[in-house]
């Protein structure tokens, strides 16, 4: 080795050396790193995500039997916008997704895609056909549950949506108009949306990601292809897409799937109470909110009723958690599992009282209420 190729050899690895710790504790100088020490920038395609979910999701038709004057309740809410063929005014064909959830063809779809139907057929990505069965639909969470016979189905991975932000990229995937499976793109624009008057049980995926008549049921996925929520329903004037769409997320939708398979129907707490918000007596000071859950009836015979609750008392919190929001407390008490044990923390006669409560299961023939106006919201958890 000549000197003059020595002599260059430590300049070199000590540049090297350098730039590997300026690029280790100066990564702006590559690219920008967000506060999760993700790269920030988007990547160049998504193509890998869609191809990891797209086999699973779907086309669904469904084909109901009624008389002339019939129709879906749904048909004048803007908020549900499905697209609807016709064969006969007696035989309307709704259209919609589905997504395949396990191996052994089972399928999540919205309630409203397949409400009633006498027969429902669905259109895998890869040409295949089947006719689906029915299993079991939820309508509190406008959830069904249907069955499909095929061998070496693809079936989508579930993501939590629990960890999901607003700002995180969201891809709707979905059989728009019946042109065909599609996929668009967007953000979550917030998560928890209730008091849309949508369903019971509300706790939305809000997204700006296109989802028009015929994606109902469908897909709305993250940036990794795995599932964050069941597509159901788009806030219109004009009966398509305006950049705001609501998704059923999949920690509710995978609890609706695991009790309409085991049960039949989904198995939901219940305490027997009514309960509205009201402004606390004046002098309680020790309540830091305008508003609170009075509870204005108590089943009798019900949970509550055998604990003690009585009707005015205010309810401060569900086993240590604040309740102040009727349609949360709706959702918190339907989580519970029957026959647990709660506790209830109250105020009653101005003094906190704390009541245990053995949980019951919802009885099937009472459903739950929720009513919202400027006035006054109530619940009957």
């Amino acid at each position: 080795m000549s000197k003059t190729l020595a002599k260059l050899i430590w300049p070199v690895i000590c540049g090297v050396l350098l730039a590997i710790v300026l690029l280790a504790y100066l990564p702006g100088l590559s690219s920008y790193r967000g506060t999760h020490g993700a790269l920030s920038s988007s990547p160049a395609s998504y193509a890998d995500s869609v191809e990891r979910a797209a086999p699973a999701v779907v086309m669904i038709s469904s084909q109901q039997q009624v008389n002339a004057a019939g129709g879906s309740p749904l048909g004048d809410n803007p908020l549900y916008q499905q697209n609807q063929a016709s064969n006969t005014p007696n035989q309307p064909v709704n259209l919609g997704s589905g997504v395949i959830v396990s191996d052994d063809g089972y399928l999540l779809t919205n309630n409203h895609v397949v409400k009633e139907a006498d027969d429902i057929v669905v259109t895998l990505p890869d040409g295949r056909v089947a006719n689906a069965t029915a299993i079991g639909s939820d309508p509190d969470t406008d959830l069904a549950v249907l069955k499909i016979n095929l061998p070496d189905l693809p079936i989508i991975d579930f993501a939590n949506s629990d960890t999901i932000r607003t700002g995180d990229v969201a891809l709707a995937i979905g059989n728009p108009f019946n042109i065909g499976q599609s996929v668009t793109m967007g953000i979550v624009s917030a998560v928890g949306r209730a008091s849309l008057g949508l369903s019971a049980y509300e706790s939305f995926i809000q997204t700006d990601a296109s989802i028009n008549p015929g994606n109902s049921g469908g897909a709305l996925i993250n940036s990794n292809g795995k599932l964050i929520g069941i597509n159901t329903a788009i806030f219109s004037t004009k009966g398509s897409s305006q950049g705001i769409g609501f998704a059923i997320p999949t920690n509710v939708a995978r609890r609706v799937l695991r009790d309409i398979i085991a049960h039949g129907h989904v198995v939901r707490g219940w305490l027997g109470i009514e309960a509205q918000l009201r402004a606390p007596p004046a002098e309680v000071e020790d309540l830091k909110t305008n508003d609170n859950l009075i509870i204005t009836k108590v089943t009798p015979g019900g949970p509550a009723a055998e604990a003690g609750v009585r009707e005015n008392d205010y309810i401060l919190a569900l086993d240590g958690a604040p309740m102040l929001n009727p349609s949360r407390a709706l959702r918190d008490i339907a989580g519970l599992r029957p026959d647990s044990t709660v506790t209830l923390t109250l105020l009653r006669d101005g003094k906190v009282v704390m009541t245990p409560i053995k949980v019951g299961s919802r009885p099937e023939n009472i459903a739950p209420v929720f009513n919202a106006s400027e006035s006054s919201q109530s619940s009957s958890p």
